[in-house]
């Protein structure tokens, strides 16, 4: 028969396909439940002032015209409204896909089982699919998948925020959404009423009636329950050959049926005696299951409302029960922990040792993968509502019992971790080296037979061993034997090794050979290499697939970031921590393979894109722990800077030898020294995790560390500079120029400790420092200029903003959504025309009531010793910005006030006729243009402030370009003098090339190209 996942094999690779695709499609929307767009849940009153009326739920569908009428009848709302569409499209239409696909996912499946029902696959119906053991496998997880993405929805994108992003999308892609099944899917993901906020009242009939929305076959439904109540469909219980392991086994299986019961949800409400059956069979001894990479439920919560699963559940929910298990969990732990602890002591775990006590290894970390697993999962705060009265008293009953210490749970699980990966490799190894070993041990112990024949030849006079040729013969027989054993055939071979070290026992027994310690010795060793051979043959590939299996650390996928604290102290304490703790990123790696499985085998595009999604989660996990080592060297730099800066004075270049005492500050520096050893302590820690493949990424630890140190970094200096430039508008007098130079005071602190830490922790501090400075500045100013685009940058859009070493966003404080536009309105404010006068030949601005200096030209030196050139630039280019929102407005008013209003467009042509021809002095001037002015009086005080404030900000303008012209002039005299050159050869060339027509420059440019031109 053709196996079933064969490429030839249509209706197996039919299901292959729709099962990969539902794990893609699951991995799409945990990817895009991160970047909903905070505006559709409409939760500040600003959002739903503003946006309100453009945002609509399901209830549009009721009256749509009505909706678009009152759109219409409003030009601002309008405007609104298509600003809105420009900057938001993309993410919906990537949001509609989604949906569209969770739609058509289910679409395929009813089909697929159509085409099986008819008859559409020779040979093949759904009872012969679920006779077969992947296709019963693929079967029910095409099921399940598509629960766990209907789960997944409801959980991550709220039922409201679905509504309005579909309404949205329907409304600004009506062209695309005209030919789609868009009735179908606002069908399927229409609000179920259900939150996922904590204490939150779960909906009645919630979620059986959402998954009914599309109707699938019952018998399928039926025969899946069937298998996955009474087979096991993946043969995990061969793992797991305690009886006691068996629901940790059929884990899987049990996450599998729990979802696929609410497709038939009268077997929870009233069918009592299938509900005991499963029960006993997969939660005898636990109620809080894992389903989908790490989504944990409590079965205690979630079945409360049907009676049979209740009843069933009874039992294991019994405070007895609970403590019974409880207890055999803590005595588990405590047992199996000193057992690992002594596996992994320096040189315990050598081959031999291993090779021997294989099912003794095995079985510890059965014990040590069971225990962790059901610590984890019934003490974590996720599984238990705390407004729920009834699982509070049972989790605080396992709390008691199972003695639980978080502390002890994860040093078990580092130590699992540890103990799984040095096995693992250990095993690769002797694996990858098994057939060479055999066959070396199979020549020596053959070798070794054949000089014992040498022996009793009587040819070598030393051996002081008399003639014997049966025992000549005998041993080159046996040499013979051991030579002919094949590695091919492994359970021959075996049996034939054991006999052939029965006959060399027997023969030294019976022909009285111990009197010679040279031949005892031969044959000593000849059974050694035999022993060698027979557990070499013995390392098999399953028992790598056995620890893998057990090893399985899917179920932590989320839980594991409760430990993240506990992780932190621990290399804060004990840098070194971190290669242990790469043992338990590696395991937690394992979770990656039950998703990208199925995406695998049908060789499906979407393999990179999950796995990168996955990878990427971990390593952002990896990067979340170890952010602890930056964050402590930091805290210790701080402490260097401030006893740099005030205790320890600076050495003179000449020095009396009297005060030699006084610059010496012996504490301090002593101070200093431990400080900067503690730095590089923690930089060591890092650098000892080996350059580890999480997925597919490859993570380097000096990479790691250099993140880490860029985060803190920008999350520090961002932080300063949000706090540093706020600014009182009513102080008097502004507190610009004192917050300026303190925050330069903070900023070269910062550039000094980067300039002295960049050594102890081998970073190019300054290539560091200017990055990722100008990258917060830029990033800040891009969000400034938001406010004049229509169509937004989004974050991740955004060329500056990083997901490894994000730019920290804050809440505005006033107008402005940054420092740097709170620094622009300051400059702004202190030099308003109505207020300041500016005089050009002192580059100053004085106060037009007090006569006193506002500021000066020096202003905006202190802004490059700030900011740098960075921060110049982003505020002239925040300026255009504002030069140009000010020349559209006075644009509109010119609109408005002057070519619509007749009496003044009469008045200024009347005017034009007036002065004109310009050949000489008008006539009567005076009267002329007092009479235009008067009738043209209400639009000259709109003109006056738009040409002011464009005016101010254009001096503004030339100042910024002047302290960079100095500065580059002064600190880069080269290259601006290599720029001063180009450009003054670029003028004269750009003049004639504008006077020059075409077909001359196209002649010139023959004569210059052409192959007689000779340099």
């Amino acid at each position: 028969m053709v196996d079933f996942l064969a490429e030839n094999n249509i209706c197996g690779q039919a299901i292959l396909r729709i099962v990969s695709c539902g794990n893609a499609i699951i991995a799409e929307l945990l990817r895009l439940s991160e970047f909903i767009p905070g505006v559709f849940r409409l939760k500040d009153k600003a959002d739903q002032q503003k946006y309100g009326d453009i945002i609509f739920d399901f209830s549009y569908f009721k009256g749509p015209e009505v909706c678009e009428g009152k759109l219409e009848a409003k030009p601002d709302l309008q405007d609104l409204d298509d600003e809105f569409r420009e900057n938001n499209i993309e993410i919906l239409t990537r949001f509609y896909l989604a949906f569209q696909s969770v739609h058509k996912y289910i679409v395929d499946l009813n089909r697929y089982l159509e085409d099986l029902n008819e008859g559409i696959y020779i040979q093949q119906t759904l009872e012969t699919v679920l006779l077969n053991e992947d296709g019963k496998q693929l079967l029910c997880e095409a099921l399940y998948l598509y629960g766990v993405m209907l789960l997944i929805i409801d959980q991550k994108i709220e039922g409201e925020v679905r509504e309005r992003m579909l309404v949205s999308y329907y409304r600004y892609s009506a062209a695309r959404s005209a030919d789609s099944n868009m009735d179908d899917i606002c069908k399927l993901l229409r609000s179920t009423g259900y939150s996922s906020q904590a204490g939150a009242k779960r909906p009645p009939n919630y979620p059986e009636s959402y998954f009914s929305r599309v109707p699938i076959n019952e018998t399928f439904i039926s025969m899946v329950i069937g298998r996955l109540r009474s087979d096991d469909i993946y043969n995990q219980v061969s793992a797991y050959p305690l009886p006691e392991h068996r629901s940790t086994a059929l884990a899987t299986q049990a996450a599998m049926l729990y979802v696929t019961l609410y497709f038939d949800a009268s077997i929870l409400h009233s069918q009592q005696a299938k509900m005991r059956e499963i029960v006993d069979k997969y939660f005898p001894d636990n109620w809080v299951i894992s389903i989908y990479m790490g989504i944990s439920v409590n079965l205690a919560e979630v079945w409360e409302s049907y009676k049979a699963a209740k009843t069933a559940l009874n039992y294991t929910l019994d405070l007895s029960n609970i403590k019974e298990q409880a207890s055999r969990y803590a005595a588990v732990m405590e047992r199996v922990h000193t057992q690992v602890q002594q596996f992994l002591k320096e040189g315990c775990l050598r081959e031999e040792l291993v090779l021997d006590n294989i099912p003794k290894l095995l079985n510890c970390l059965r014990d040590c993968n069971v225990a962790i697993r059901w610590l984890m999962l019934h003490t974590a705060d996720s599984a238990c509502d705390p407004n729920n009265k009834r699982l509070r008293q049972i989790k605080d009953q396992v709390l008691t019992d199972s003695k639980y210490k978080p502390k002890i749970l994860f040093q078990l699980l580092l130590d699992t971790a540890q103990f799984e990966f040095i096995l693992k490799e250990m095993f690769k190894q002797m694996l990858s080296e098994k057939q060479a070993k055999w066959e070396s041990y199979k020549k020596e112990g053959s070798e070794r037979m054949a000089e014992l024949a040498d022996v009793f030849s009587g040819v070598k006079p030393l051996t002081r061993v008399e003639k014997n040729e049966n025992l000549q013969a005998w041993f080159r027989e046996i040499s013979k034997q051991i030579m002919s054993l094949n590695y091919d055939d492994s359970t021959a071979a075996g049996r034939k090794t054991v006999q052939l070290i029965q006959a060399l026992e027997e023969v030294q027994e019976f022909h009285q050979l111990e009197s010679n310690l040279q031949v005892c010795q031969f044959l000593a060793d000849s059974r050694k290499f035999l022993h060698q051979m027979i557990r070499t043959i013995n390392i098999k590939e399953e028992v790598l697939i056995t620890m893998q299996i057990v090893g399985d650390l899917s179920y932590a996928w989320q839980l594991i970031d409760s430990f993240t604290s506990i992780m932190q102290e621990s290399i804060r304490a004990t840098p070194s921590m971190v290669t242990k703790l790469r043992a338990t990123f590696l395991k937690l790696a394992s979770a990656l393979d039950m998703p990208l499985l199925r995406i695998n085998q049908a060789n499906s595009p979407d393999l990179l894109s999950v796995s990168q999604y996955y990878s990427g989660e971990l390593v952002f996990y990896v990067r979340k722990v170890l952010q602890i080592i930056p964050e402590s060297m930091f805290t210790s730099l701080l402490k260097i800077i401030k006893l740099q800066t005030h205790d320890i004075i600076e050495v003179p270049t000449r020095l009396d030898k009297d005060k030699l005492r006084d610059y010496a500050h012996l504490g301090p520096r002593y101070e200093v020294a431990k400080l900067t050893h503690a730095i590089s302590i923690f930089t060591e820690g890092i650098l000892m995790m080996k350059t580890t493949l999480v997925g597919i990424i490859k993570v380097d630890p000096k990479q790691l560390l250099e993140d880490g140190i860029r985060k803190e970094l920008v999350k520090r200096v961002a932080l300063a500079l949000h706090r540093g430039l706020t600014f009182n508008p009513r102080a008097k007098p502004s507190e610009l120029m004192p917050k300026l130079k303190d925050m330069a005071a903070t900023m070269d602190g910062f550039h000094r400790s980067f300039e002295y830490i960049q050594d102890y922790v081998n970073i190019y501090g300054l290539k560091i420092w200017q990055e990722e400075v100008s990258r917060i500045i830029n990033y800040n100013v891009e969000q400034e200029c938001n406010n004049f685009l229509r169509t937004k940058i989004q974050d991740w859009q955004s060329m500056y903003q990083s997901t490894h070493i994000p730019i920290p966003k804050f809440a505005p404080m006033d107008e402005s959504v940054t420092f740097i536009g709170r620094l622009c309105r300051e400059i702004l404010r202190i030099t308003d025309p109505k207020v300041a006068c500016y005089t050009d030949q002192l580059n100053t601005w004085y106060d037009m009531r007090t006569r006193q200096e506002v500021t000066n030209s020096r202003l905006f030196s202190e802004i490059q010793d700030t900011l740098g050139t960075f921060g110049l630039n982003g505020l002239d280019r925040l300026l255009c910005f504002m030069i140009v929102k000010e020349l559209q407005n006075f644009l509109s008013m010119f609109q408005k006030m002057v070519l619509r209003d007749k009496g003044v467009h009469d008045a200024l042509k009347s005017l034009t006729n007036t002065v004109n021809p310009l050949k000489g002095i008008v006539a009567n001037c005076g009267k002329v243009y007092s009479t235009a002015v008067a009738k043209t009086q209400k639009i000259w005080a709109a003109y006056l402030e738009a040409i002011m404030k464009v005016g101010q900000m254009q001096i503004l303008r030339r100042q910024i370009a002047n302290e960079l012209n100095y500065s580059c002039r002064f600190d880069s005299k080269h290259l601006a003098a290599a720029l001063e050159n180009l450009n003054k050869l670029l003028k004269p060339m750009c003049l004639v090339s504008f006077l020059m027509s075409s077909e001359q420059l196209c002649e010139l440019q023959e004569k210059y190209n052409g192959p007689s031109w000779k340099y």
